[in-house]
């Protein structure tokens, strides 16, 4: 029986399924190896380094991270189900979250350059569109979630034997309770102070 081929497309799966079902950690040429049955030189000679293979890897990922969230979004409420969704992908696949999470994110020095990078930009003018506030309290509103939703997905996936689904989402549900009435409150507030 002729010997399989290994390909560049084959390596990079197997790595991406290591790192999905055991972490970015154990992604190490020699198992790759072993799961492919072959040596480390055809690996090599499609990557210079472990490093720019994770770098792929990683990339994979986050078409993975932008597929499933796309496919958990409820357009009716776009805002909350996205959310929903984050939470969702760290109970789900915790390791591909975690890659998600903790990859480097060059460039940035500020959380308006993260806010920028990260995020939908039409998010906050569909916040000020459906919630009748300016873009900027939107903005806010909307980087104030994507930070208690980083976080408390971050808590949700490093938790040993684990925190239930619901009561994550609970408590996510009552911060975004919690932001968008102090959001719509402030608007409020300055409107009112407007008329004075």
């Amino acid at each position: 029986m002729p010997k399989q081929k290994i390909t560049k497309e084959m390596v990079v799966d197997t790595a991406f399924d290591i790192a999905r079902k055991d972490g970015m950690d154990r992604v190490l040429i020699k198992k790759i190896a072993g799961k492919l049955g072959c040596s480390v030189q055809p690996i090599y000679s499609y990557c210079q380094n472990i490093e720019s293979l994770k770098a792929e890897v990683e990339a994979r990922a986050m078409q993975f991270v932008w597929g499933f969230i796309e496919e958990q979004i409820d357009p009716e409420d776009l805002f909350a189900s996205t959310g929903r969704a984050y939470v969702r992908l760290a109970k789900e696949e915790p390791n591909l979250f975690r890659i998600f999470i903790l990859h480097r994110r060059q460039g940035i020095s500020s959380l308006e350059e993260f806010y920028t990078k990260e995020t939908d930009p039409g998010m906050a003018e569909f916040l000020s569109d459906r919630l009748h506030i300016d873009v900027e309290r939107a903005r806010s509103l909307h980087l104030h979630m994507l930070i208690y939703t980083v976080g408390i997905g971050t808590i949700f996936c490093t938790t040993a034997p684990g925190i239930s689904l619901g009561e994550v989402v609970k408590q996510q549900e009552s911060a975004t309770k919690i932001f968008l009435d102090t959001a719509l409150r402030d608007a409020s507030y300055r409107e009112r102070s407007e008329w004075i």
